[in-house]
């Protein structure tokens, strides 16, 4: 592109918004090279920009959806809300993404209602890089989008994950397998079950069931499933997460001899962190949209708004949105 990528920014939404967003958007503007759009209320923002900053410009929105809102009513009748109004400005060409940190339901929403859906896509999906203990991530899809799925909905899914692993995780020939209670192909309720075959037939480098165990493995590439049994699964993966990392560090300040080795090992995990830091993967991108919309950690501190950034520009640059609609007109 010849033009600079202008990202909007849901300014207002996150548990550490503004102050931490917006601190994410300036480093965003040297650290990824964009301009930012920053949606929300000018008198809390304008103080947090230092006067004469480039590449930062402010869009009032007068109001603030909170993370406990109901979404869809709130962005219907919250006309003037930050999210809604990084939306419309991906929609009106003034910017080329947006990312969100907010109420996750009225970020897709306000995507949905402005964007729409590519055509041939029924529903939406939350595809999100899980952390994982190796340098070879996975995508989880749907992560939380769409709760109560169709058996096609979820092929739908497939095909597109394993369309955005090729860009987003760098791999040629993703794999991709259902998520359920068991590898063998009977596994699963209903909704497993009737999916399976329609898998094999319509999704290349399908490779059959997978189980929770398998995530944060690096294999399968693309794990696929609906959006209640995957949002389940990822908010198991990051409880479990931050437990043992406060077991880990509660073992190694637990007496003097663990803190001696503690300096030794210390230097040597937090060097592997960012593996399963969800600040390091940056944000989840809604498939199935017209639109490049990123859904970012509802904690996510400043890194965490750069590196959502990062992908939002990558999405921009990569042409994923093109990219999805060949994938589905050629399964039709």
């Amino acid at each position: 592109m010849t033009e600079p990528i202008t990202i909007a920014i849901d300014a207002m939404g996150g548990d550490k918004a503004p102050e931490a967003i917006v601190e994410g958007a300036l480093r965003a503007v040297t650290e990824a090279g964009v301009q930012i759009l920053l949606c929300g209320q000018e008198d809390a923002l304008a103080p947090l920009v230092p006067a004469g900053t480039e590449g930062i410009a402010i869009q009032h929105a007068s109001q603030v959806i909170a993370m406990d809102d109901e979404p869809a009513t709130s962005v219907r009748t919250m006309k003037d809300a930050s999210v809604t109004r990084a939306a419309e400005a991906v929609r009106d060409g003034r910017a080329h993404a947006m990312v969100g940190a907010g109420n996750t339901g009225a970020t897709m929403a306000a995507a949905l209602l402005r964007f729409g859906r590519i055509k041939g896509i029924a529903r939406p999906a939350i595809a999100v890089v899980v952390p994982a203990v190796a340098p070879s991530p996975q995508l989880l899809v749907d992560a939380g989008a769409t709760v109560d799925c169709q058996p096609e909905w979820i092929v739908q899914f497939a095909r597109m994950g394993r369309e955005y692993a090729r860009t987003r995780l760098g791999v040629e020939e993703p794999s991709v397998a259902l998520l359920s209670n068991g590898e063998e192909p009977g596994k699963g309720d209903d909704l497993r079950k009737t999916v399976y075959p329609l898998l094999e037939e319509a999704v290349p480098g399908f490779i059959g069931n997978c189980e929770g165990r398998d995530l944060m493995t690096g294999h399968p590439n693309v794990v696929v499933t609906d959006g209640f049994t995957g949002n389940i699964a990822l908010k198991t993966a990051e409880g479990a997460t931050r437990a043992i990392a406060k077991l880990v560090f509660e073992v190694l300040d637990s007496t003097p001899e663990a803190r001696e080795a503690a300096k030794v090992v210390m230097p040597l995990l937090l060097e592997r962190a960012h593996y399963i830091d969800p600040e390091h993967t940056g944000g989840a991108l809604l498939l199935g949209l017209d639109g490049v919309c990123i859904i970012s950690h509802g904690s996510s501190g400043a890194t965490g708004i750069v590196n959502a950034v990062r992908v939002a520009k990558e999405a921009v640059e990569t042409q994923v949105i093109a990219r999805l609609k060949e994938t589905v007109s050629g399964a039709r």
